[in-house]
């Protein structure tokens, strides 16, 4: 089993930047990615970013150049670091592992961007 707790939501103005976090609990030695994910009001879930253990990362194309996603070097935390936010950007973001071919997920946390 593998917890997964974000945090980092927030409501920022467009243009601006935030940073998001993702601390994973359990059995962290068998996750092989990690990553984010993000549903915007009546849509459905969106990949965002992940980053593979080895540290291959993949992004969606609507945040392409815009997101940063990291790990830290004890395969803890995923980091998401936002710029350039928009308000289509505006989503709960939801935090993402994968452990023996398991999905895992985190609660999610609200990203709002104002314009």
């Amino acid at each position: 089993q593998v917890q997964l707790v974000e945090s980092g939501g927030d409501v920022v103005q467009s243009g601006g930047s935030l940073s998001l976090s993702c601390a994973a609990s359990g059995s962290i030695s068998a996750i092989n990615v990690m990553g984010w994910y993000r549903q915007a009001p009546g849509q459905g879930r969106e990949l965002v970013a992940t980053i593979a253990k080895g540290g291959g990362t993949h992004y969606g194309g609507s945040v392409w150049g815009r997101f940063t996603i990291s790990l830290d070097n004890t395969g803890r935390t995923v980091y998401l670091q936002m710029s350039s936010l928009k308000p289509e950007d505006t989503a709960v973001y939801y935090c993402y592992a994968t452990s023996r071919f398991t999905p895992y997920w985190g609660q999610g946390t609200q990203v709002t961007v104002s314009s």
